[in-house]
């Protein structure tokens, strides 16, 4: 059923919002160049690969002088605007066509984060990824990595339909209010260096 309704809910908002996708494509064509899509590989369910697709927010990671840019520096104004609004995340309704995604899941992340979970934090593959989850609507950036895995894996343990509508309706309320884009300090999210592990008592 949750399939069913994946495929459903992507195609008709995709319907609906395929003129404001066109105009966000030639905006960002214009303020930032070819490519308009930003494409990197991630994990999927079961830890597989897969290519996310989403729209492009940052500039070239290089300086005129060749030296490297941090993704605070390279974030353009307009993708500044994409991201506080979540409209880069729009093309993953592809991914959900695809397969590679549910509107609803843990959020898909780097391939090479995989080795540095631990066994309960890999349950979050269990389920496909999604544009939205339990930890999107419960902090999103702001929260620790640990904070985040583990509303991922209580997700994977209670979820249901109607978890995944109460979730979609509360990520429209977040999106309104822009709250939770960035950790402090960040322009997103530091990158997650492995599992902490907790003293012995």
């Amino acid at each position: 059923m949750k399939r069913g309704v994946d495929l459903f809910l992507a195609f008709i908002a995709i319907l609906i919002l395929f003129f404001p996708l066109l105009i966000i494509s030639l905006l960002i064509f214009v303020k930032m160049g070819s490519p308009v899509f930003f494409v990197q590989t991630r994990s999927g369910m079961g830890g597989a690969p897969f290519r996310i697709l989403k729209f492009r927010t940052m500039a070239n990671a290089s300086s005129i002088g060749g030296a490297p840019l941090l993704d605070g520096q390279r974030i353009t104004p307009l993708g500044d605007f994409l991201r506080s609004t979540s409209l880069d995340e729009l093309p993953e309704l592809w991914n959900v066509i695809r397969g590679d995604m549910s509107l609803v899941g843990p959020r898909p992340l780097l391939m090479d984060y995989l080795p540095l979970y631990s066994d309960e934090q890999a349950r979050r593959h269990e389920v496909r990824p999604g544009i939205t989850g339990w930890a999107q609507i419960n902090g999103r950036n702001t929260l620790s990595w640990e904070e985040k895995f583990k509303l991922d894996v209580w997700y994977v343990d209670n979820r249901t339909l109607w978890l995944d509508i109460k979730i979609l309706w509360l990520t429209v309320r977040k999106v309104l209010v822009r709250d939770g884009i960035s950790a402090a300090g960040e322009a997103t999210m530091p990158r997650f260096t492995g599992a902490r592990v907790e003293p012995k008592q």
